[in-house]
């Protein structure tokens, strides 16, 4: 039931932020952007993304794999 409910929630979440980035867009109205323009901000939207979800990767590897845990003990007298 907990599952439903967080999923439930998130994607109203999503939903919401979609229509409000749609509302935005079409809200510019005189601003055009050429075919160069919408390729480029769509690679730096995806470079973007997969980028975060690289480094939050190594994170959660480094963590399980025990990297860190040298660092979390102090120096040993």
């Amino acid at each position: 039931m907990k599952t439903a409910l967080l999923i439930a929630v998130l994607g109203g979440l999503l939903l919401v932020s979609v229509i409000g980035g749609l509302f935005v867009w079409w809200s510019l109205g005189d601003v055009d952007i050429s075919l160069h323009g919408m390729i480029a901000l769509t690679l730096g939207c995806l470079v973007s993304l997969l980028l975060g979800g690289g480094l939050m990767f190594l994170v959660f590897y480094s963590s399980r794999r025990g990297h860190d845990d040298d660092h979390h003990r102090g120096p040993e007298m």
